[in-house]
């Protein structure tokens, strides 16, 4: 068969393309990776039927198979119709025409999610279920955009390396009266987290606001339920990613503010990504459309309509961190490299060998 074919096409409806001339891989989404047992059998199908034989779990948590012919992209589309229709329409409400052709567009990637609060003891809250209404807000649409739900400052899912990181917090509440002094709460906090509880003269427990992270060591921990978690709130971290080019991580946009909050930043996103590209959609991730744009107007636009809870704490400014990959920043040859302590007859402390 003669491979004339247009990939940018082939990647909009979510197949990836191989290094073997005329395959790709098909991209199933699985918004909050989470969904129902029974589909596993519809990726073993395309697996085995259209595939290669092998399954590959994505990075991003997607379901994948690879080693699909060109010729056979057509059929997989009619195939993966129910699979769309029940995962996207059915479990996330997302506003969009199914049909045999596929999916109608890559633009935002799956929204990743750790297991969170409905299975995880760290977990505050239920990050499968917070990604699905993302899901909602973003897709379908051409314009891309990287997000993972975490369910603590734990952040096991990095979202810190996504255009947005999205992190459950709570405000934790002190009983005093059921407090016995301890100390539970103070070690876990030292531990754990960043050690902003001591006790004080009276046995009882002081705090340094100002540094809590609302991760909830110490509601986990706590024998008299002392302490207990509070209003249910996010931390938001902006502009991570990775890459060759220019990989950084997050930077803390939001802090203690509300579901609602954090759903109409995300419903603003499209339009946000509209007037910045002119109407005009291109291969350009969230984090990079911001740098573009700039911090300000960005805010201005992504908040368009959205009231903050009295809680809510916002960055006036971001000042995103020089790459070290591209500046090569700390990076010299050895003879250069100055040390502490006792030396070898070359200067190094450690005695590199070099050829």
């Amino acid at each position: 068969m003669n491979h004339d074919i247009d990939i940018k096409k082939v990647r909009v409806n979510c197949f990836r393309q191989s290094k073997v001339a005329g395959e790709f891989m098909l991209q199933l989404r699985v918004p909050g990776g989470l969904i129902d047992a029974k589909y596993l059998s519809v990726i073993q199908e395309i697996c085995q039927r259209w595939g290669n034989g092998t399954f590959h779990i994505g990075t991003r948590q997607t379901l994948n198979a690879p080693g699909i012919k060109y010729e056979y992209i057509d059929e997989v589309n009619k195939f993966i119709k129910d699979y769309i229709k029940g995962v996207d329409v059915e479990m996330c409400d997302v506003d969009m025409e199914v049909n045999e052709a596929g999916y109608p567009t890559i633009g935002a990637r799956n929204v990743m999610s750790c297991i969170g609060n409905a299975h995880c003891i760290k977990g505050n809250v239920n990050t499968y279920k917070l990604a699905r209404k993302i899901e909602k807000l973003v897709f379908p649409s051409h314009y891309h955009i990287k997000v993972a739900v975490a369910g603590c400052p734990n952040d096991c899912v990095k979202g810190n390396f996504n255009d947005f990181g999205v992190m459950g917090v709570h405000k934790q509440v002190y009983d005093i009266d059921r407090c016995i002094g301890c100390g539970s709460c103070v070690e876990a906090c030292e531990h754990h987290a960043t050690g902003v509880l001591s006790l004080n003269a009276q046995g009882k427990i002081d705090k340094d606001t100002c540094c809590c992270v609302g991760c909830g060591e110490c509601s986990l921990i706590c024998p008299t339920g002392a302490w207990s978690r509070g209003k249910q709130l996010y931390r938001v971290t902006l502009g991570g990613r990775t890459g060759k080019q220019n990989p950084r991580a997050g930077k803390l946009f939001l802090n203690w503010v509300t579901e609602d909050v954090v759903l109409g930043m995300f419903a603003n996103w499209q339009k946000f990504s509209a007037w910045a590209l002119d109407y005009k959609p291109e291969y350009l991730h969230g984090g990079h459309l911001i740098d573009r744009v700039g911090y300000k107007a960005f805010v201005k636009h992504i908040f368009e309509g959205v009231e903050f809870n009295p809680e809510a704490k916002m960055a006036d400014d971001i000042y995103w961190a020089e790459n070290e990959q591209r500046g090569n920043m700390h990076v010299m040859p050895l003879s250069q490299h100055k040390f502490a302590g006792p030396s070898d007859e070359r200067g190094y402390s450690f005695a590199p060998k070099t050829k």
